[in-house]
């Protein structure tokens, strides 16, 4: 397949995204997109409730929601090795994701829950949530609002109990057209109804500070930066949400392409334009391909 036929499917699974997904409701499968303690608190015995704590071992082991099941941003992304150029958080062949998923529980009726666990950064769960979105497991999938730490404040009960965990069955399907290359970018960003998204933060963007070695911004970039979905706590406000697009031109007309240093703090992005009914993207290489790989100019 050569480069421009490429390019122009892909502007074509964007549009296709577009008409599905700009009406898409906020309401998972299984319940709301964003939820919280109380929301899911009752639902912890329903045998087809999967909940993943995102955070390493140790943090799991000191305490996580009972029930929940141990998974990071690194799990879900190939293997890597910078000295070889490789970039460092690219998502792996989907059966490999599904594998890894079925082995935590997840099944094709399975209703999932996501948190950040405690010290654990909103973006690293949003990844695992646009993962799952990826593998079209969006619909059934949502995120708990302030994590592990949004669920002790509400006094709910923790654990360091080890889980006995039942494999789950995912059956094959295609992958959401949701992540774009650069070649993609390429194509969409001058068009009208499609903005590009410098999730990172405003140092990184104006060209202040350097980012594998080059400075500034994909061009036509505008700057949402990733920090700015939630606030200090990891809670998530979706009149904030609103306020925050409208202010940067984006409506639910657009289609939303992110992108970051290497496609984590994007992902923050993508699930508030989801919250927000707006088709989103991921440029899952980000910056670390556009600079190193040298895929076109920046701007400052």
């Amino acid at each position: 397949m050569n480069r421009s036929f490429a390019g122009l499917m892909w502007i074509l699974a964007a549009m296709l995204v577009a008409i599905a997904g700009a009406a898409r409701p906020a309401m998972a499968k299984g319940g709301p997109l964003l939820v919280d303690a109380a929301w899911l608190a009752p639902r912890l015995d329903d045998h087809l409730v999967v909940v993943l704590h995102v955070g390493d071992r140790a943090g799991y082991d000191r305490a996580h929601i009972p029930g929940a099941r141990q998974i990071t941003e690194g799990d879900l992304a190939r293997p890597h090795d910078m000295s070889r150029g490789e970039l460092m958080l690219e998502l792996p062949e989907p059966e490999t994701l599904r594998a890894k998923l079925a082995s935590l529980g997840v099944s094709d009726d399975s209703v999932i829950v996501v948190y950040a666990g405690e010290g654990v950064p909103l973006q690293s769960a949003t990844r695992v949530m646009f993962t799952l979105d990826y593998l079209g497991l969006g619909e059934q999938s949502s995120l708990l609002d302030g994590g592990l730490a949004a669920w002790r404040s509400a006094r709910r009960p923790v654990t360091g109990a080890a889980l006995q965990i039942a494999p789950g069955t995912l059956s094959a399907r295609a992958p959401r057209p949701i992540v774009a290359d650069a070649a993609t970018v390429r194509s969409l960003s001058d068009r009208a109804n499609v903005k590009v998204i410098d999730a990172r933060a405003p140092v990184f963007y104006s060209g202040a500070e350097e980012t594998f070695g080059k400075r500034g911004h994909l061009p036509h970039a505008i700057n949402i930066p990733f920090s700015d979905v939630s606030d200090a706590a990891g809670h998530i406000e979706p009149a904030a949400l609103a306020r925050l697009f409208q202010a940067a031109g984006v409506t639910k007309d657009d289609t939303v392409v992110a992108y970051c240093h290497v496609g984590q703090q994007a992902t923050a992005v993508v699930f508030a334009a989801r919250l927000l009914g707006v088709t989103a993207l991921l440029y899952d290489g980000a910056f670390q391909d556009w600079a190193s790989n040298d895929r076109g100019a920046v701007e400052q």
